[in-house]
């Protein structure tokens, strides 16, 4: 157990019956009249739905231990990715469903995180930082700058993101995962 005090991001609660819900952002408010309270976004573990939620400050709430695992994707199968545990080599057939946004991301031999609750698999985390491939974006034009605006550019896994007008098709640039966020041009 643990209370509304306490919290953290990404931690994870059993709320609502037994439903399991990531922490992704809290606030401490105290008004001008009245008890303290925490405000909170949680996201649904399973369905990925974002609820809203306040807490008196102090409240008991029950958190659970949730396990970390690196692991191995291995290749994608139909709609379910396989893992491969780094360490006991056991493989995992997780359905896209539950990999949610992360698949834009991931590509064979990738290293991820995978979160496991009683033995069973709630979340795919891919790596912060990815390198990967532009495979479709327009042309950049002669004068333009690192400075300049941005256009959209696909990536060998699917995913779209804004990149400055210098890069061009065929460069490898590194993403932030967290937020789709071009960091740099790679150098290959």
């Amino acid at each position: 157990m643990t209370t509304s005090n306490d919290l953290k991001k990404g931690m994870v609660l059993k709320l609502d019956g037994g439903e399991l819900y990531s922490v992704m952002w809290y606030q401490h408010h105290k008004p001008g009249k009245g008890g303290a309270i925490v405000r909170t976004k949680l996201r649904h573990v399973k369905k990925e739905t974002v609820v809203e939620k306040t807490f008196r400050a102090g409240e008991p709430l029950e958190d659970v231990m949730v396990e970390s695992r690196e692991m191995q994707l291995l290749y994608v199968e139909g709609n379910e990715f396989v893992f491969m545990d780094n360490e006991t080599y056991d493989q995992y057939h997780v359905p896209s469903d539950l990999v949610g946004d992360a698949s834009k991301y991931l590509k064979n031999e990738m290293v991820c995180t995978l979160s496991l609750y009683e033995g069973e698999i709630i979340a795919v985390e891919p790596p912060m930082f990815v390198e990967l491939e532009i495979i479709q974006t327009d042309p950049g034009l002669r004068g333009d700058t690192v400075s300049g605006g941005s256009k959209p550019a696909t990536l060998e896994t699917g995913a779209v993101v804004q990149v400055p007008l210098f890069v061009g098709m065929g460069e490898k640039v590194k993403v932030d995962t967290r937020d789709d966020r071009y960091i740099e041009r790679v150098k290959s």
